[in-house]
C-alpha cells in the first residue's frame, strides 16, 4: 500500500480519514477476486468473529465457518462448554444448514423461541426424526401461545434428499435451487433415508456455490478459541488443543505486557503447529514483541470497538487504520500477519484494512444484532427486534468472570471497567442475518479490489492507493436514503 502523492500522513487516521484511489484494472467480474487468506488459519473469506460472549457462540461459529469465515469462542466460556460447541461445530454439514426442530405437541410460543434463533424464519416439524410439517413466524401470529403447533404448521412438506446436493457440487447446488424456484419455497427441509438432516434455503443455495467452507485437514468446519494471560494460562490452552479448535487466541486488553509474553511462550510450547494469535497492540515494537514470544498472528486494536470504553477511560489507544498499517508492516518482515480488531462499521473499513496489510478483520458489535448471536430477541416496543450487547471489559463482563470470587474481591474489581454493559445492536430488517452481512462485506471487498485490479488479497495490499479526506468528504460518500 502507498498514499497518493501529496497525501502522505503527518498524523494518525482511522478508516473515515482515508479512502483507496481507484486504478486500472484487468480483474473483470467480482467473482475472479480470491479472499482466500494467507495466514495459516485455513480461512477463504477475511473474516473472523471477535470473541466477545455477546456475539461467538455455537450458531455462530457453524454459520461463519460454512461461509468461509471463523469465530473466536470466549475465554469466559467453560473449557467444558467450549469442548461440546467445538464438538457441535465440527460435526455440521458444510452446506445443509442446521434446522430449528419442534414437534407438533409444542406451543406456538415455543416454536417463535426457537424460530429467532436462525434467520430461517421457520421450523421444521418432526416425529420419529422425520418431517411432518414447517412452521412459519406468520403461521403463529394471530393465535393464541399456547396452541400447540401441529394445528397452525403446513403438512406433509415437500423435501429434498440430501443425494442432490451431493451430486457435482454446483451442479447439485443449481438443481436444489432449481426446484425451490420452480416451486416457490424458499425453504425446504433435507432428508436422508427419510430423516431429517437439516434444511436448504433458495439463498442459502446460491452462497454455497460462492463461499467455499473453512474446513480442516479432514474436512470438518473450523473454529478457534481464546485463553486469558491470567492463572493456568498452559492448562486452560492444553484443554482447548485437546477439544479439537483450530486456532488458539492469547486475549487481554494490553498485550505489550510480561504476563502476555510469558503466557504466549507457554501456548506455544504445546504446539509448534498450531497458528497462535495473540494481542491487542497497536506499535511495531509489540508486534515484534508478541511474534518473538511465539505469535504467528498478532492482534491489532487498542480501544476502537463499540463497546469499548477504553480510549475515553484512559486516553490509550491509537486511530485504527494507522494502527494496522504500522503493525502489519512490522509482521510483515518477520514472515507473520496481523487481524485488524475493531472500529469497522461498514464494508469499507474492511476494505481498508486489509488494503493496510492485515490478513483478516474481527468484527463483533456489527455481528452481536443478528439471529446468529448468542443473546435472545427482544421487541423494543415498536416492533423492532433487538439484541443485547456488551463489551468484554464492562461491569457485566467482569461479573461474569470473577463469579467464583469471593463478594469482596468481585466487588472491588467490579469499580473499574471499560466497556458498555448494556447495548441495544438492532436486527437490520435487509440484513437480520450474519450471512446478509457477510453478503455485504464480501461483495465490498471485492467490488474494492477490482476497482484496484486486484484479484487476490495479496495483490489488494500491493496495489492500493490510499488518500486522506476531510470530514465533507467522507460525507460525501454517504448514500441519502430520504433524499434531500
Amino acid at each position: 500500500m502507498r498514499f497518493l502523492p501529496g497525501h502522505e500522513a503527518t498524523t494518525d487516521l482511522t478508516y473515515g480519514d482515508v479512502f483507496l484511489v481507484p486504478a486500472r484494472s484487468d480483474v473483470t467480474s467480482r467473482f475472479d477476486v480470491d479472499l482466500s487468506t494467507s495466514d495459516g488459519t485455513g480461512t477463504t473469506i477475511p473474516v473472523v468473529v471477535a470473541n466477545m460472549t455477546a456475539v461467538a457462540g455455537r450458531r455462530m461459529a457453524e454459520t461463519i465457518a460454512r461461509r468461509g469465515g471463523i469465530t473466536v469462542l470466549p475465554q469466559d466460556v467453560p473449557g467444558d462448554v467450549v469442548a461440546e460447541v467445538v464438538a457441535s461445530v465440527k460435526t455440521r454439514h458444510t452446506v445443509v444448514e442446521t434446522p430449528v426442530v419442534v414437534t407438533e405437541h409444542d406451543t406456538v410460543h415455543t416454536a417463535l423461541t426457537l424460530i429467532g434463533k436462525r434467520a430461517h424464519g421457520a421450523a421444521v416439524v418432526v416425529a420419529d426424526g422425520r418431517p411432518v410439517g414447517v412452521v412459519t413466524e406468520a403461521d403463529c401470529h394471530g393465535v393464541d401461545r399456547f396452541t400447540q403447533v401441529g394445528q397452525v404448521m403446513a403438512a406433509d412438506p415437500t423435501t429434498l434428499d440430501l443425494a442432490v446436493l451431493e451430486d457435482g457440487g454446483t451442479r447439485g447446488l443449481e438443481a436444489a435451487f432449481d426446484r425451490l424456484h420452480a416451486t416457490r419455497r424458499r425453504f425446504v427441509p433435507v432428508v436422508r433415508d427419510g430423516s431429517l438432516v437439516g434444511v436448504l434455503t433458495r439463498i442459502g443455495a446460491l452462497r454455497s456455490s460462492i463461499y467455499t467452507p473453512a474446513l480442516d485437514a479432514t474436512g470438518r468446519l473450523r473454529v478457534a478459541a481464546a485463553v486469558g494471560i491470567n492463572g493456568d494460562v498452559t492448562a486452560k490452552a492444553a484443554e482447548l488443543l485437546d477439544a479439537g479448535v483450530d486456532v488458539l487466541v492469547v486475549d487481554t486488553a494490553h498485550g505489550h505486557q510480561r504476563r502476555m509474553l510469558d503466557a504466549l511462550e507457554a501456548v506455544r510450547s504445546l504446539d509448534p503447529q498450531v497458528p497462535v494469535v495473540a494481542g491487542n497492540v497497536v506499535t511495531a515494537q509489540g508486534t515484534r514483541d508478541l511474534i518473538a514470544a511465539g505469535a504467528t498472528i498478532v492482534k491489532v486494536g487498542v480501544g476502537p470497538g463499540a463497546m469499548c470504553t477504553t480510549r475515553m477511560m484512559t486516553a490509550v489507544g491509537r486511530p485504527q487504520f494507522s494502527a494496522v498499517l504500522e503493525c502489519a508492516a512490522a509482521a510483515r518482515e518477520l514472515g507473520a500477519h496481523v487481524w485488524a480488531d475493531g472500529g469497522v462499521r461498514h464494508p469499507r473499513d474492511v476494505a481498508l484494512a486489509l488494503a493496510a496489510g492485515a490478513s483478516q478483520v474481527m468484527i463483533g458489535s456489527w455481528f452481536a444484532g443478528t439471529h446468529e448471536s448468542p443473546g435472545d430477541l427482544h421487541d423494543d416496543g415498536t416492533g423492532r427486534l433487538y439484541k443485547e450487547s456488551f463489551g468484554m471489559a464492562s461491569a457485566r463482563a467482569v461479573a461474569a468472570r470473577t463469579r467464583g470470587g469471593s463478594p469482596f474481591e468481585r466487588a472491588r474489581k467490579g469499580l473499574y471497567e471499560e466497556g458498555i454493559s448494556s447495548s441495544r445492536m438492532y436486527l437490520d430488517p435487509r440484513r437480520p442475518g450474519v450471512e446478509d452481512l457477510l453478503d455485504a462485506i464480501t461483495s465490498g471487498v471485492r467490488s474494492a479490489a477490482t476497482y484496484v485490479g486486484a484479484s487476490t488479497l495479496a495483490e489488494l495490499h500491493d496495489r492500493a492507493v490510499v488518500g486522506i479526506q476531510s470530514a465533507a468528504g467522507y460525507d460525501e460518500g454517504r448514500p441519502l436514503p430520504d433524499g434531500w
